[in-house]
């Protein structure tokens, strides 16, 4: 009898934190992927957080929008964030208005920020997270927005894990984060 070993190799998956000393993340995040592509052992590899890219930008963007607001401050009013207001729930503002006229006006400003919101989602192909309720059953899922019907009030979305298209009402939207 002749007594074969064979050696197969098997994946091994680790959680790990790596702390890299550099000038700017950007550069330590460039020596990380560095090292993890020079290494022959290395299958594959996901970086989960840590990425601080775009910060330089976000802060040219605040200080544009800032200077805007202060230059036109008596004619122009800023709009509040849409996606705070997304986080919590996709309802008009409730407000007490005196009039249906003004409670009109209310929710049309709030459906324009809302389809705003959305376009520039579908536009930067955002990842975003879903929270719906369909038939009493809540389902929280990663995805990115395809398209808007603002007359049907239909969201298509792409679930990114089960990698399918589905279709939400928008009254089915509990939380857009």
């Amino acid at each position: 009898m002749e007594n074969k070993q064979s050696y197969e190799e098997t994946g091994y998956l680790f959680n790990v934190d790596i702390l890299i000393k550099s000038r700017s993340n950007a550069l330590a995040l460039q020596a990380m992927i560095e090292m993890l592509n020079n290494s022959e052992n290395i299958a594959d590899f996901r970086i989960k957080s840590g990425m601080e890219l775009g910060n330089l930008i976000e802060s040219m963007l605040q200080d544009k929008r800032k200077s805007l607001i202060k230059s036109g401050a008596s004619t122009v009013r800023p709009l509040p964030d849409i996606r705070t207001r997304l986080k919590t729930k996709i309802e008009p503002p409730e407000t007490c208005p005196s009039s249906p006229a003004e409670k009109k006006i209310g929710t049309t400003e709030y459906s324009s920020q809302l389809h705003e919101w959305i376009t520039n989602c579908i536009r930067d192909n955002r990842l975003t997270r879903l929270t719906t309720n369909r038939s009493g059953q809540p389902t929280s899922m990663p995805c990115r927005i395809l398209n808007f019907d603002e007359s049907t009030q239909l969201l298509n979305v792409y679930h990114v894990d089960e990698k399918q298209v589905y279709s939400f009402k928008l009254s089915e939207v509990i939380e857009v984060i």
